[in-house]
């Protein structure tokens, strides 16, 4: 085992594929920047395979769209989730449609990376978590690590897939460091992950809502109370089979995501367990979410929107039938 940053996870599972593998490159605005994961690789790669793209991320997109229709495999590297907006005709009407367009004789074999850089005091143009939006496109999976071994595992299994795949790293997480096992190091797409057994209460926690969420179990947990987390670590395909199961178990639901209420993966697991599980449940599934405003500039307000271990302790002392220390826990 290493222990290495998030960040750095990101950057060893794209310098071990293209190193592994002539055709994957990277397209980024931001190669040559110390700050970035992708610093080196023009010096290691040139720039053929790291090409320092112009500040038109609707143009380059389709132009790594059609070259992973030729056979290569492209990482497109946004820098900041909110840019992929300027791109989203791109993702959504070519990426994602393609392979079905052409009855299967062309694949896509793409990987979009978007950093989310909420709660950083970035306003509302820079702080959006885009993954909800993107879960109803088919013919895109969707994947948000919460740590630095399944921040490798999965970007590599993303590069080698043979569909697009966006990836979303909460930028939160970039320092956070953790084991990752050496050798090669592959983590499945569609698989999630309980992070911490329970018998009382199903925590179903996205992004960095994993280890708030693990916070608030370990709190709970001297009060008797036994949490269990799941990090579903991709969105689409969900892995349903984890989540029921552990419902079945437990009874209870709390789901902790930053994304906004509305339409959000907290808003499509919970009507999947509603309609799947719902024998199982012995209270209402509660959501410990964003709501629906734009992040604002002031830190000590933006801070109060997304889920805080209190928020998570109250939402799981409120499905076990005990006080709640707020009153108000989705907005």
């Amino acid at each position: 085992m290493r222990t290495i940053s998030y960040r750095e996870a990101v950057r060893q599972a794209m310098l071990e594929e293209m190193r592994r593998d002539p055709n994957v490159v990277v397209f980024c605005e931001d190669a040559r920047f110390w700050t970035m994961p992708t610093h080196g690789f023009v010096d290691e790669f040139g720039p053929d395979r790291v090409p320092v793209m112009p500040i038109s991320e609707e143009g380059f997109t389709g132009a790594a769209i059609g070259a992973a229709m030729t056979g290569v495999r492209p990482i497109v590297d946004y820098t900041i989730a909110n840019l992929m907006y300027v791109a989203w005709d791109q993702i959504v009407n070519h990426a994602a449609k393609n392979r079905y367009l052409f009855g299967g004789q062309a694949s896509v074999p793409i990987v979009f990376r978007a950093a989310m850089k909420y709660a950083n005091a970035t306003a509302a143009q820079h702080s959006d978590r885009p993954y909800p939006q993107l879960m109803n496109v088919p013919g895109l999976k969707i994947v948000v690590p919460s740590n630095p071994a399944d921040a490798l595992g999965l970007l590599k299994s993303a590069i080698r897939d043979d569909d697009p795949v966006v990836y979303f790293e909460p930028l939160l997480l970039w320092g956070a460091k953790g084991e990752v096992p050496d050798g090669e190091h592959l983590v499945p797409i569609g698989q999630a992950a309980i992070t911490r057994p329970g018998r009382d209460v199903t925590v179903v926690a996205i992004g960095d809502a994993v280890p708030t969420a693990l916070k608030a179990a370990g709190a709970l947990a001297k009060d008797g109370t036994e949490v269990e987390v799941i990090d579903p670590r991709t969105l689409v395909p969900l892995d349903k089979t984890t989540i029921l199961e552990s419902v079945a178990r437990t009874g209870r639901l709390v789901i902790a995501d930053p994304a906004h209420k509305t339409c959000g993966a907290a808003a499509e697991i919970s009507a999947i367990v509603a309609e799947e599980g719902f024998g199982s449940l012995r209270a209402p599934i509660v959501r410990v979410v964003t709501p629906d405003v734009h992040p604002p500039f002031s830190p000590a307000l933006e801070r109060l929107m997304y889920p805080t271990p209190q928020r998570i302790a109250d939402a799981v002392r409120t499905v076990l039938g005990a006080p709640s220390a707020v009153k108000d826990l989705v907005s």
